[in-house]
């Protein structure tokens, strides 16, 4: 679904305490004391090893039976080198595996192994637990358009980091 672009005006009380209130928001969500506790109740102690980012690849492994490298480096959003970073703690962990695409066998692929789906399960359900909690905060309509802005709001964020300067455009253009 398109969404029509509206100017933003900080000189307005409106646009101004929204933003305050996002930015706030935000932060809270990334370095709030409950993030921890939330992230500690997920992977509990059987996680030790791993982090939030590493849990992150186990859980897009588990929704394939395979992965090419790129493909998964993509379906998290990150550069190839950080997804093959992440799968090295995973194979090391002996909750994945690498192998060869059916089709090519130049082609690497990786795998959850059964550890990985059985870690994996576990941390999904304390996942859920939280999330169902979560949820029953908001009325049915809500919950709805609570996943809709979300989406939107990451797709957006996605949108923009395309046009972001890199960090030496941006010194230059503060020099």
């Amino acid at each position: 679904m398109a969404t029509r672009r509206t100017a933003v005006d900080f000189t307005t009380a409106s646009d101004r305490d929204a933003a305050v209130k996002i930015g706030a928001a935000w932060r809270d969500l990334r370095r709030g004391a409950s993030n921890a506790a939330v992230r500690d109740y997920f992977y509990g102690n059987e996680t030790e090893t791993l982090d939030a980012g590493q849990m992150d690849t186990l859980d897009v492994l588990v929704h394939r039976p395979s992965w090419r490298m790129s493909d998964l480096a993509e379906a998290l959003r990150v550069d190839p080198s950080t997804a093959t970073r992440a799968v090295q703690r995973l194979l090391k962990e002996h909750l994945a595996e690498r192998g060869t695409d059916a089709d090519d066998g130049r082609v690497v692929t990786v795998f959850a192994t059964d550890e990985g789906r059985r870690l994996h399960a576990r941390v999904d359900e304390r996942r859920g637990f939280v999330i169902t909690k979560l949820m029953s905060a908001f009325s049915v309509d809500e919950r709805g358009l609570l996943a809709e802005l979300m989406t939107r709001f990451v797709r957006e964020l996605d949108e923009l980091v395309k046009e972001l300067p890199n960090s030496a455009d941006a010194d230059a253009q503060n020099a």
